[in-house]
């Protein structure tokens, strides 16, 4: 009897540990593996707030190790932290963005550290025109960096200089730093040469399963979740038209900005096709860019964002960078003497929403 016992409880417990979520790739990292699954029982405690470098450089400074706008405002660092590595293919020092990819590794590491979860994204030029990740000057790009295309050797340079930073991302001990990784965003619009009119579903999705599978396969790398974003959409539909597949995507998210009257409503009805489809197949959920362009609405924190994704169980929602020269680019985040300073006090202090010390 006793054997019987023993028996069961440890089927039950080998059971429970089977039916625990995995992500997409078989041979995952264990980092990878508890990152996604502590993603997915966020879920339903909350939703992340993420900043896009949050820790880079904010509006009055830059490479402060340590500071963030978002903590300037309110005491706390963003439980998510975004990075951009375009130009990483170009082999210069810096980013696109002007963040040199030695503080953007070191910024992961910290980030990492202290218990925070990075997010990143890759803006890289297009191979056959040689203009930028927004030159939409031909409908040919797409297919000339496919296997056999004319671009396609030079796409595995790209890859490969990717494939050595994201090999650089380790613990001071030597691990593996799980990643997000999202690619090719923003393609239900036209404006990046990726994008819904530059090239057919078919090729879409082939540079996903080529690109996944070349860094899985060919690079070996292993830390990172996939995410698959699209801008606007109306139905489940449109926003599942180019995915690529299960076996590739761990994170279902969508890009929304503030770009009219219908933003509220567009938002939460994004919002509830993404929550019910990441549900159905066992994914994680994110608003993956957000932002009020003018940054002066002194309310948007909990009228416009709040109220409209409070509904669903998202695990974050990342708003865009702030920019260290404002006289170029609209701060996207909180900020010390901002329109709506005082309203994402309000926001933080929400029990919907979840920082840095509420993760950690």
């Amino acid at each position: 009897m006793k054997n019987l016992v023993i028996f069961l409880l440890l089927f039950s417990g080998l059971a429970t540990w089977a039916a625990k979520p995995v992500p997409s790739d078989p041979k995952a990292t264990p980092e990878a593996v508890e990152l996604y699954q502590k993603m997915l029982k966020l879920e339903p405690k909350g939703m992340m707030f993420g900043h896009q470098d949050a820790f880079a450089y904010g509006t009055t400074w830059y490479a402060q190790e340590g500071r963030s706008d978002v903590k300037d405002v309110c005491s706390d660092h963003p439980a998510i932290i975004g990075w951009e590595l375009g130009h990483l293919e170009l082999g210069g020092p810096y980013s696109l963005d002007s963040v040199y990819f030695d503080n953007i590794r070191k910024g992961v590491n910290y980030a990492n550290k202290i218990g925070a979860i990075n997010t990143i994204s890759w803006h890289f030029r297009n191979l056959l025109t040689g203009g930028t990740a927004w030159d939409v000057s031909s409908k040919k790009t797409v297919a000339s960096i496919l296997p056999g295309g004319e671009k396609h050797q030079q796409y595995l340079q790209y890859l490969d200089k990717l494939a050595t930073f994201m090999l650089s991302l380790k613990t001071d001990q030597g691990k593996y730093i799980p990643v997000l990784f999202r690619p090719f965003h923003e393609h239900t619009g036209s404006w990046f040469w990726w994008g819904k009119n530059l090239c057919t579903v078919d090729e879409y999705k082939a540079l996903w399963r080529f690109t996944v599978n070349y860094l899985r396969n060919e690079k070996n790398i292993h830390h990172l979740l996939f995410s698959y974003s699209t801008d606007r959409f109306a139905t489940a539909d449109e926003y599942l038209e180019r995915y690529p597949g299960d076996d590739l995507i761990d994170l279902l998210g969508f890009d929304l900005y503030d770009n009219g009257p219908d933003y509220q409503t567009m938002l939460s009805n994004c919002a509830r096709i993404v929550t019910q489809i990441a549900t159905q197949k066992g994914k994680i959920a994110a608003v993956t860019e957000a932002g009020d362009p003018t940054g002066k609405k002194t309310e948007w924190w909990t009228k416009a964002i709040l109220e409209n994704l409070r509904p669903y169980n998202l695990s974050y929602v990342l708003v865009w960078r702030n920019s260290f020269t404002k006289t170029k680019d609209v701060p996207f985040g909180p900020y010390k003497g901002s329109p709506s300073e005082q309203d994402f006090v309000k926001f933080y202090n929400d029990p919907k929403t979840l920082f840095l010390k509420d993760i950690q």
